[in-house]
């Protein structure tokens, strides 16, 4: 027995030794860091990114210690590739903010929710995982996501919005109104939520007060042996927030050409808190100040302006007290682009590791500036804006606009078949059922005149809408001259009419085309740095390597459909209850009344007229031959019975043909 004891011991020492070398060898990891970049406009960007990884469940197991359980599940359930939520207040303003970065092009989202998700299943599952999805992330997220559910709300895109045919689906709620009621949710997936590390910064009314948020979630995984390469499940969730620093004092000051500078900032300015360090489970924290090409471009000038010389270029990019701005403390690493296409001067982020700081030393960055600096973002090659045509509530028409910027020559695509410059860029837009959309008459105008559609149009996928069934889907990719100006192109539809019912509370207000997504495949937004080690520790850094095609989204537009005059069952209503309040109140009136106080009320009236009646009476019976015999009160009150209930009859007649004739 002893030794059976043994062998079991020795067993499931064995077996616990290879469970830690398997663990050692893949293990769960947390990140978390901040970028904060000032905007042309006197605003700064804050953008948040937290990154959880768990390894592949056939080596780790289904149990884990930081990676949320909520999101496991739901991968294992619904067998989830892909997957992206983005909750959104605001509109992302491209021509001031940028469109030709890492963060626009993957993390500026259409207003109110955005939901796609590619499925592992057959096609014949997907719309099923698709909308017990939907009401799963509702519950989840405290949201109104479960309206994507019906077949009417969402789309299954081919090619123009991500290249999963079949197994993407597609749904966006503009009018979603996005709340702390969403964002709490959201942060219960990190390890450590909003009680330390970075999103201690996470200051409600400081976020919400901002002129953008939009908090996403994006999952991808491996788990379902699709891929060749096993990398278990990574979960990025980023929060993006453009801010208004308060303008101090010193900005007062006016420079040569009245300029004002831009205002000075700090981390306990914008958000009311300071870091008192790192959470205690994640793998690496940091924070960078990113001064993009644009301004460091402004600010090499103007130091070359002072020096007389460009011989402290170098010195002056890496330095972080300039005669531009000035950081309040000193970074532990300053991270230069390479290979930049757009100019000479590269970007510049500054690397600040929170593991150095704790409660009794809080990190409390701040930004001065020196001199006033007016620059410019990078943009997209093309701008897009939506709009609609036409007046009254029957027809109409979807017209999008886009306008060349001011991009370098070096950033067109070339078409060396023919020795000519090609731009080429997607359009992919879904319209709802009740907004009838006319396919073949688009219209396409290259620079203010008409051209063939088949001229311009590489490939185009359009699937009609049906009514109550499915929405309008359009895919079409265009290729253009690289010396093009301006490029509209329109589509017109007619309005339809909706069920009384179908009618949301405030339908005066219109009904909502969600935004359109135009992206660029010739052009990638990524940022490059030399190779690094410890680059590749950074989930945020690595992000911003990878190449993304540059992507935008247009307005939301608002289309007033015809609505019927909602006071006409109220008007009914109140004719039928009154009616049947008649009718009612008749029938218990005589139900409840007493006869014996109607037979005294009949002998008052009899003792009132006196003598003359019975004699008259009497008199009439001789003449007719017949006995006479005292009038009884109960045949007049039987008399009186009838006369009421023929009153009540016809009272409930007209109330019957009333109800009929409304229905």
């Amino acid at each position: 027995m002893a030794a059976i004891l043994r062998l079991l011991l020795s067993v499931l020492l064995l077996s616990c030794m290879a469970a830690v070398s398997l663990s050692q060898g893949e293990e769960e990891e947390f990140s978390e860091e901040l970028l904060l970049k000032p905007l042309a406009v006197r605003k700064v960007l804050a953008h948040f990114h937290f990154q959880s990884r768990a390894p592949p469940t056939r080596m780790y197991g289904h149990h884990h210690h930081l990676f949320p359980k909520a999101l496991y599940q739901l991968v294992q359930k619904f067998r989830i590739r892909e997957m992206e939520l983005s909750f959104t207040q605001g509109r992302w303003n491209y021509e001031r903010w940028g469109g030709f970065d890492p963060i626009s092009s993957s993390n500026a989202k259409p207003p109110g929710v955005e939901l796609w998700a590619v499925f592992d299943v057959p096609h014949d599952q997907v719309d099923a995982s698709w909308k017990n999805l939907t009401h799963t992330l509702s519950g989840l997220f405290c949201a109104s996501i479960n309206f994507l559910e019906s077949s009417t709300a969402y789309s299954a895109p081919d090619w123009g919005f991500r290249p999963f045919s079949g197994s993407l689906r597609y749904g966006s709620l503009p009018r979603e109104a996005v709340c702390t009621e969403n964002l709490t949710p959201w942060l219960k997936l990190l390890p450590c939520r909003d009680k330390a590390g970075l999103a201690a910064l996470m200051d409600r009314p400081s976020i919400y007060g901002g002129f953008y948020h939009s908090q996403r979630l994006r999952l991808t995984s491996t788990e379902f042996g699709s891929t060749e390469v096993e990398s278990g499940i990574a979960v990025d969730q980023t929060l993006t927030v453009v801010l208004q620093p308060t303008t101090s004092r010193r900005a007062s000051n006016t420079y040569s050409g009245d300029s004002v500078p831009q205002p000075s900032w700090s981390l306990s300015s914008i958000f009311g808190r300071k870091v008192s360090g790192r959470c205690v489970l994640a793998k690496s924290s940091n924070v960078y100040i990113q001064v993009e090409r644009g301004l460091m471009s402004k600010l090499k000038n103007l130091h070359s302006e002072d020096e007389g010389s460009g011989a402290g270029d170098i010195r002056f990019e890496k330095s972080w007290n300039n005669s531009g701005f000035e950081l309040s403390i000193a970074p532990n690493r300053v991270i230069k682009e390479v290979n930049s296409l757009h100019d000479e001067t590269p970007t510049v982020l500054y690397e600040y590791l929170i593991d150095n700081y704790s409660i009794s030393d809080p990190f409390d960055l701040g930004f001065t500036w020196k001199l006033p600096v007016v620059w410019s973002s990078p943009q997209a090659p093309l701008r897009a804006s939506r709009f609609l045509m036409g007046s009254g509530n029957e027809r109409g028409a979807i017209a999008i606009s886009l306008k060349a910027t001011k991009a370098s020559n070096g950033l067109w695509g070339a078409d060396t078949t023919e020795n000519s410059c090609m731009l080429r860029f997607n359009v992919f837009q879904v319209v709802p059922w009740y907004v009838k959309v006319y396919f073949h008459t688009l219209q396409v105008f290259v620079d203010e005149k008409p051209q063939s559609f088949m001229d311009v149009i590489e490939r185009m996928r359009v699937s009609p809408s049906e009514d109550k069934v499915s929405p309008g889907l359009m895919e079409m990719a265009f290729k253009l001259p690289c010396h093009v100006k301006s490029v509209i192109f329109t589509l017109e539809f007619d309005k339809g009419f909706l069920h009384i019912d179908e009618y949301p509370p405030d339908a005066n207000q219109g009904f909502d085309i969600p935004s359109a997504v135009i992206s660029f495949p010739d052009f990638h937004a990524s940022m490059h740095f030399l190779k690094d080690d410890s680059l590749n520790k950074s989930p945020m850094l690595s992000k911003f390597q990878e190449r993304s095609p540059v992507l935008c989204y247009t307005e939301v537009l608002l289309v007033p459909l015809t609505t019927p005059d909602f006071s006409m069952p109220y008007n009914v209503i109140t004719i039928t209850c009154t009616v049947f309040a008649l009718y009612f109140g008749t029938l218990l009136n005589i139900l409840r009344r007493r006869v014996d106080e109607e037979e005294r009320l009949l002998k008052r009236k009899d003792s009132k007229t006196g003598r003359l009646r019975p004699l008259l009476s009497k008199l009439f019976a001789k003449l007719r031959g017949k006995s006479w015999e005292p009038t009884e009160t109960q045949s007049a009150s039987s008399s009186l019975n009838r006369s009421k209930l023929f009153l009540v009859i016809l009272v409930a007649g007209i109330a019957v043909s009333c109800q009929y004739y409304f229905q």
